[in-house]
């Protein structure tokens, strides 16, 4: 039995080793192509003949009215930021409710929710843009932002299940010290239980920042040719068409390096919130 076991121990091993390194490997070639010196898209060598740091600096410095890199990563930023908070706001207040709330609803609303949270999101991406197009919304780039974050931020609510499993493990005799006290449940969501949910309120807060940081077919569908609000998933495909994929394609990815950076230090940061979220939820 002890063989068998260390036969399947290695073969498990192998097996994760493989894939790390499937895994690990188109990361690498596009860090590495970010800093080929050869313009060009096609090569028959994957390690560069020549290493430079001028597809970094020419993403910032050779801007146009087509490719405007800087210009599409704080768009991308503040609509990020902005259907963040909101996200948050959202997911956390209805999760509250779902946890400590009991309402003649509660049971049926948490069943569609689920159901709806079945289909993709991109079915009714047609129907919310002829929603946002008869409200106006698509008038001018300033308005598309807005609906952007709307429609990012309009539908978080319904991805409550995580934080109100969160919420669960939190004991409600918390809630009725408070409510003894003269708290309303305002003040208790407020002033008690959101300062012992910090690692789920981490975990709603990058989940919400990386929807709107990496989307792209909404983002396009909504922006259509104004590529002077595109957001950089937008921007960066725009490298690869086949009148700029010659002369972007190396910066291309370095844009698709630097885009993963604020993800990289936003997850970095808050690994250790994010896992006791996670897991939280998952005992609840």
């Amino acid at each position: 039995m002890k063989a068998k076991q260390r036969i399947t121990d290695a073969f498990v091993h192998i097996m994760l080793g493989v894939l790390s390194i499937v895994w690990i490997l188109p990361i690498i070639y596009i860090i590495i192509t970010s800093f080929r010196g050869e313009s060009g898209s096609y090569k028959t060598y994957i390690l560069p003949k020549e290493w430079t740091l001028d597809n970094y600096i020419k993403l910032f410095t050779e801007t146009s009215s087509m490719i405007d890199f800087p210009r599409w990563f704080m768009n991308t930023l503040i609509i990020a930021i902005v259907s963040t908070i909101l996200s948050a706001f959202f997911v956390v207040c209805v999760a509250y409710c779902m946890s400590r709330l009991r309402f003649k609803m509660r049971k049926p609303f948490m069943n569609i929710t689920m159901i709806l949270g079945m289909f993709p999101g991109f079915m009714s991406m047609i129907a919310v843009y002829y929603i946002l197009k008869g409200l106006g919304f698509l008038e001018s780039g300033v308005l598309k932002q807005v609906a952007l974050v709307l429609v990012y931020s309009g539908g978080a609510g319904m991805g409550f299940y995580i934080a109100k499993g969160f919420f669960d493990t939190i004991p409600k005799s918390i809630d009725e010290a408070a409510y003894i006290d003269g708290a309303t449940k305002w003040d208790t969501m407020i002033h008690i239980i959101l300062p012992l949910s910090k690692p789920i309120i981490t975990y709603t807060l990058l989940t919400s920042f990386m929807g709107p940081w990496v989307d792209y077919i909404f983002a396009k569908i909504i922006m259509g040719n104004d590529t002077k609000y595109y957001t950089i998933a937008i921007g960066l495909w725009s490298m690869l068409e086949k009148e700029y994929i010659e002369f972007y394609y190396t910066q291309f990815f370095a844009g698709c390096v630097l885009i993963s950076i604020p993800i990289s230090i936003l997850f970095l940061c808050t690994q250790k919130y994010y896992v006791e979220g996670v897991s939280g939820a998952v005992k609840g």
